[in-house]
């Protein structure tokens, strides 16, 4: 595949023109999934106010944050993505926007949970328009030698989501409560939307790799044809459908376990755990992003390599993590686990954008999103909450330690998958 970087357009702007009109897209890209994470995370931030209100169990409250929301997400995500390789993916992303943020904005107002369980249905259906139609999208910007990057710097919306959901969820439940954040938050999604759209346009499709060819509708069919016959893009699909149930169990719920069990109060949360988690998910997923890159053009291998010692990392990190006394010794260690769990993200995706041609980018990333939103956030908080509550009875609240602790055979067998992988990304990648 050439090197060369094709121009943004049929002529031949100039560089700052084109580095700018990248730079702005990516850019806002980046705040509208910063705003999709930022919903996501305030309900995790949130489980003890919001438990405590409305009288939730940890299973029920793991199929919230879980399952309901993944059902929704991943069963919209395929659809959707069709639709974005098809029409319009920056009016797509905005209205999609708009809807979970309307949904978003309705939270505040539940009163029981299955109201609130109807709502993070509606939630997960407009988020199910942001990520699949962004990747594409970016692949339009960028060629792709430099996408894992580019991919690595759009993703970074997820931490930066999770730091900007614990430090306002921290200040929200103080000063205007739990409802009140949601309300906020959903207004501010309401605003950006339409931003979006007067502020980015619609690149070409395929225009980034060697001789175009983005005009060619590719059916469904033809596009899980695509994993039927590549080893590499089945075992992405599971290495990190595995990672992605790693990632959510400990997403979700070390913020509760660091209160519940390690003694951590709210405001400690929001001025210590979001910091902590924001900046260690930016490194993991920009690390690997860069990483990637730098490498893969040597030895695509780097695309397998690089999450499957992350992978092998959480193991130890996690179990040590979990085993402290004290939330800041338990925080501290925690470090390792939160960086690496997050290292699968970045070169999942760019590897799936290029391994598949333009007009079906926005489907085959709805179908790994599938994988991560069904097996990763649908299963990997559940398991948590449930093992918690099966113990509960003998452990009490240090029932949720041993929940996480669970989580560590899936994380040995998603490395066991990425190094499988390695196996055949050369030869898939250079034809």
């Amino acid at each position: 595949m050439s090197e060369a970087t094709p121009t943004l357009s049929g002529t031949a702007p100039d560089d700052g023109a084109m580095t700018l009109q990248r730079g702005v897209a990516l850019a806002m890209l980046f705040v509208v999934g910063t705003i999709n994470f930022v919903d996501r995370q305030l309900l995790s931030v949130l489980v003890e106010p919001i438990r405590a209100d409305l009288h939730l169990s940890d299973t029920q409250f793991g199929l919230l944050t879980g399952l309901a929301f993944a059902l929704f997400y991943a069963g919209m995500g395929v659809p959707v993505a069709i639709l974005a390789d098809r029409w319009n993916r920056v009016k797509l992303i905005a209205l999609a926007c708009l809807v979970w943020s309307a949904f978003t904005a309705l939270t505040g107002k539940v009163t029981s949970f299955a109201q609130l369980a109807l709502i993070r249905f509606g939630v997960g259906a407009g988020e199910a328009g942001g990520t699949a139609p962004s990747l594409s999208l970016v692949s339009d910007l960028f060629p792709p030698h430099r996408r894992p990057f580019a991919v690595a710097i759009f993703q970074l919306n997820g931490p930066f989501g999770v730091f900007v959901g614990s430090a306002f969820g921290a200040w929200a439940a103080a000063n205007i409560g739990w409802r009140g954040a949601f309300l906020v938050m959903g207004l501010a999604g309401i605003v950006i939307a339409p931003l979006l759209v007067w502020a980015v346009k619609e690149p070409p499709r395929g225009q980034m790799d060697q001789g175009g060819h983005g005009e060619h509708h590719v059916p469904l069919r033809e596009t899980l044809a695509l994993f039927v016959r590549s080893p590499s893009l089945r075992l992405v699909l599971l290495g990190n459908g595995l990672s992605a149930f790693v990632s959510y169990g400990i997403l979700n719920w070390v913020p509760a376990f660091l209160m519940r069990t390690q003694g951590m109060s709210l405001p400690a949360m929001g001025q210590w755990f979001g910091p902590a988690a924001g900046l260690t998910f930016g490194i993991g997923i920009m690390g690997s992003g860069w990483l990637v890159s730098r490498i893969a053009r040597r030895d695509a291998r780097a695309y397998g390599f690089v999450p499957a010692i992350a992978s092998l990392l959480i193991a130890p990190g996690l179990a040590a993590a979990l085993l402290m006394q004290g939330w800041q010794a338990s925080l501290a260690v925690m470090l390792l686990p939160l960086t690496a769990c997050t290292v699968y993200i970045a070169p999942g995706l760019a590897l799936v954008q290029n391994l598949t041609p333009p007009r079906s980018r926005a489907t085959a990333s709805a179908i790994l999103l599938l994988m991560y939103n069904i097996v990763g956030l649908g299963l990997g908080p559940l398991f948590v909450g449930m093992v918690s509550d099966a113990l509960r009875p003998q452990l009490g609240d240090d029932s949720l330690r041993w929940g996480l602790m669970g989580i560590i055979p899936f994380a040995l067998a998603a490395a066991a998958t990425q190094f499988a992988m390695t196996r055949h990304l050369n030869r898939e990648l250079a034809a």
